[in-house]
């Protein structure tokens, strides 16, 4: 159709901005179904059955609440690295950990942030998604009216409009500063959620494994340290299987540990101090800092360790479902964690000397062999959770191309979110090795993880606000409420834990400017490319002549040409046919193209359109969620043969379309072959020193490690026939 080969008069920028407000409408709609055989994963696990429900609660005690359960192994220690000065500090301490834990954990994340998921999935991406697609904030004009008439792409809106939800999309839509901030904040929210994933590892395991000192105390921190690296490698060696065989596998030692932890926690609180409820009176946290002063803010960064993991109930909601996160929480996470805290303080009113090992020297002396086994597993099964987190977040950042793309294995049939990503998982595991061997002690660990944990609270706090505000469009009061109350809490934590920065706490920051720095430079590089391509791409009058150049040989069988561009045909063709001077009978533009949704339906994937009209040139735009997989090439060979003719069935006459069919059939029995540029991107003469060695060094050297685009879209070789370009940016 001539919509998508229309010229445009002029490249310049206010109608590259037109092109990508209004799109371009293609004719037809068509399924192109690469995994009829699953069916809509996220569909089953939002709206399964109540048996489904507690299958999913119960593994996901063993892949989410691994680093919140194990948490009450070193916070006490945290909070008072220098000991116990007056016995009243233990019930403010107290009382602050229970109201973070009700607060954060339970209403913010459980019952709140829940809610804003991206059909099913959860995660900083998920909601930067869920407000591209509400605000026309995505940075790439890739955006068509057809994507809005998919099914998982409509928000589920309240009816009512406010002025204020108008006014805070029109800033969002009219400020390019807005939109790049909200873009590089969604990168350090990323990155803040792998530093978590080498951190929770770290200090979990090196907690845990410090216990054996209660039975052996000759044995030397470096021992220690030792048999926590290989511990550590041996956890990052079984991702391969998958979070449902990992689930499956460690959800009964998390329940042992939380049946646990809550036994003696509620032993210790009726043997020592029942007086310590007294700590559910919030009163106790004023006087708390009312005697200490800036000491008890600076404590706040061991309190803040209460709350580890909390952003993995979120990140790691793809893997699972809300309610069955929700049911688990309230059943078996929150009593159990507030038990063991409540009986490790009612221990310590009699015992404040034993606060730099409250956990082991609370246990009762017959429980302390299983309860220390159990705590090994279980520190092991902590780093579960941000792990499987990294993975899918990593997932969501290759699609939408924010990450340089690397290898995502789907590890699973039935649940199609769980994902392995063979580069992270490694990078972790280095970086936790290296963390554990550097350090050695959990106290500076906690500091660089105190920072990790409450810039991700911070970030999904702020996105929340948005996402409150113009789609959920909430009430005002409301959302002050939740800003004044939520929001400020979390600045305080924040603050704290900068506090320590030189303690340990520029770690998670020094990683996160190298992760957010690679993040952008691929991002940027991505983007001028696509730029360059929608700026030149090729008039309807010069595909015209191409066509009709008798110098050009038709050549038999079906020839599909990979681009980015689903507005119109990439410059690169022309240098193609300058070069080879020879076209397929039947030719199909193909478009690989990411929506800001988890998933596309199988019936909606696939946009086919006629390029020219009378000529066997088409368009085919295959769109693909940030969560959906890619099945082999055979498959897509097929489907994409017949939705080929049933298209041409439905948009020729009755005379062309005899004649066309026939046509596509010979070209089949020819075979395909996959054409695809392989560009160069390099900066403009006359560009600053910063953009040239961001593209032409930075970009070109990140691409150098990749993969390539035909092993992304599973392109055999002896099918494949690639073009080389530069393109000056």
């Amino acid at each position: 159709m001539a919509e998508l080969g229309e010229e445009r008069s002029s490249p310049e920028e206010q109608q590259v901005q037109e092109q990508y407000e209004h799109g371009t409408s293609l004719s037809k709609q068509r399924l192109f179904d690469l995994e009829a055989d699953e069916g809509s994963a996220n569909a089953v696990r939002q709206k399964a059955d109540w048996g489904t429900i507690w299958k999913l609660a119960f593994q996901c005690i063993g892949v989410v609440y691994g680093d919140l359960g194990t948490s009450p192994l070193y916070v006490l220690p945290g909070i008072f690295p220098d000991g116990i000065k007056n016995e009243e500090d233990i019930l403010g301490v107290l009382s602050l950990i229970i109201y973070s834990i009700i607060i954060i954990t339970l209403i913010k994340y459980v019952f709140i942030v829940l809610a804003a998921n991206d059909n099913g999935d959860g995660g900083t991406f998920a909601l930067y998604s869920l407000i591209c697609r509400h605000a026309k904030v995505n940075l790439i004009p890739n955006q068509q009216a057809e994507d809005r008439e998919v099914s998982t792409y409509k928000l589920d809106l309240p009816k009512r409009n406010t002025r204020m939800a108008s006014a805070l999309k029109y800033s969002l839509e009219s400020s390019l500063i807005i939109k790049y901030s909200l873009l590089f904040t969604t990168m350090i929210g990323v990155s803040m959620v792998l530093g978590d994933g080498i951190l929770t590892p770290c200090i979990s395991v090196l907690s845990a494994v410090g216990g054996i000192r209660e039975a052996a105390p000759s044995l030397s921190q470096d021992a220690i340290m030792w048999i926590s690296v290989v511990i550590l490698i041996l956890l990052f060696q079984v991702q391969r299987f998958g979070t449902d065989k990992v689930g499956y596998t460690f959800a009964p030692i998390l329940v042992l540990w939380f049946a646990f932890i809550a036994f003696i926690g509620l032993f210790n609180f009726i043997e020592y101090d029942p007086g310590v409820i007294k700590s559910v009176n919030p009163w106790y946290i004023v006087k708390y800092f009312q005697r200490n002063k800036k000491k008890a803010w600076i404590s706040i960064g061991g309190v803040i360790l209460c709350l580890t993991g909390s952003e993995a109930l979120f990140a790691d909601l793809g893997h699972f479902n809300i309610r069955s996160i929700q049911l688990s929480s309230c059943a078996v996470l929150v009593p159990s964690v507030l038990l063991a805290y409540i009986g490790q303080c009612s221990y310590l009113r009699k015992n404040t000397e034993d606060v730099t090992d409250a956990f082991y020297k609370s246990i009762p002396k017959p429980m302390y062999w299983p309860q220390f086994v159990v705590a090994i597993l279980a520190a092991i099964i902590a780093s579960q959770s941000l792990i499987s987190a990294s993975f899918s977040i990593i997932q969501q950042s290759v699609a939408l191309g924010c990450f340089p793309r690397i290898q995502v294995v789907h590890t699973s049939a039935e649940h199609e979110g769980q994902v392995y990503v063979p580069e992270i998982n490694t990078l972790l595991m280095l970086a936790c090795v290296g963390v554990t061997l550097g350090f050695k002690n959990t106290l500076t660990i906690g500091n660089a993880y105190g920072i990790a944990v409450t810039f991700v609270f911070v970030i999904t706090s702020m996105f929340l606000v948005l996402v409150m505000v113009m789609i959920w469009k909430t009430n005002i009061i409301l959302i002050i409420i939740y800003v004044l109350t939520i929001g400020l809490i979390e600045v305080l934590f924040l603050s704290s834990t900068l506090y320590k920065f030189v303690d340990g706490g520029y770690i998670p920051l020094l990683f996160a400017s190298t992760v957010v720095s690679i993040m952008f430079i691929w991002n940027y590089g991505y983007r001028k490319k696509y730029m360059y391509e929608l700026e030149n791409k090729i008039a309807m009058k010069t595909l015209t002549d191409i066509v009709s150049d008798e110098r050009i040989h038709r050549v038999e069988g079906l020839g599909l040409f990979y681009t980015h561009l689903v507005h119109g045909i990439p410059p690169i063709f022309t240098h193609y046919v300058s070069h080879v001077q020879a076209l397929h009978k039947v030719l199909v533009f193909i478009s690989i193209k990411s929506l800001p949704i988890s998933k596309v339906p199988a019936e909606e994937r696939f946009l086919f359109g006629r390029v020219k009209p009378g000529e066997l040139i088409f368009r085919c735009i295959v769109r693909y969620g940030y969560k959906d997989s890619r099945k082999d090439q055979k498959t897509f060979e097929e489907l994409l043969a017949n939705q080929l003719k049933d298209f041409i069935g439905e948009d020729s006459g009755a005379e062309d379309r005899q004649r066309e069919l026939a046509l596509v059939d010979n070209a089949l029995r020819d075979g395909f072959v996959y054409l695809m540029g392989e560009c160069e991107v390099m900066a403009a003469n006359g560009s600053t020193w910063v953009k040239k060695l961001t593209v032409d060094y930075l970009y070109n050297w990140l691409i150098r490690f990749v993969r390539q685009p035909d092993e992304v879209f599973l392109i055999p070789r002896k099918q494949l026939l690639k073009v080389g370009m530069t393109y000056d940016v």
